[in-house]
């Protein structure tokens, strides 16, 4: 299992390895938008990754162009919809203008 833990918040739960990022925060209550069906276009699931950045999948191609468009972009940046959880190690996420829980 992997352990991910949501902030504001720090709600932490246990997520399946294999399981994006988005699917995970949903399932364990976290208010996230994504209006383009997980197809890493909208960017409306754009979360920084304080911790754990090794516990998920390295970027997708598509997932770095959306990710060179929006303002406040850092290397913490990762969008839900293409980062899967690999169980490696835990990981931390910050939910930018949403609220956990």
């Amino acid at each position: 299992m992997s352990t991910l833990t949501l902030n504001p918040g720090g709600l932490t739960v246990a997520a399946t390895p294999g399981m994006h990022l988005l699917q995970a925060i949903v399932a364990a209550g976290g208010k996230l938008v994504s209006q383009c069906g997980g197809d890493a276009k909208c960017g409306g699931c754009h979360v920084f990754v304080t911790e754990g950045r090794k516990g998920l999948t390295r970027p997708t191609q598509a997932e770095n162009a959306k990710l060179d468009t929006p303002v406040g972009v850092s290397s913490k940046s990762r969008l839900a919809c293409q980062a899967s959880l690999t169980g490696t190690e835990p990981v931390t996420v910050e939910l930018l203008g949403a609220l956990s829980g």
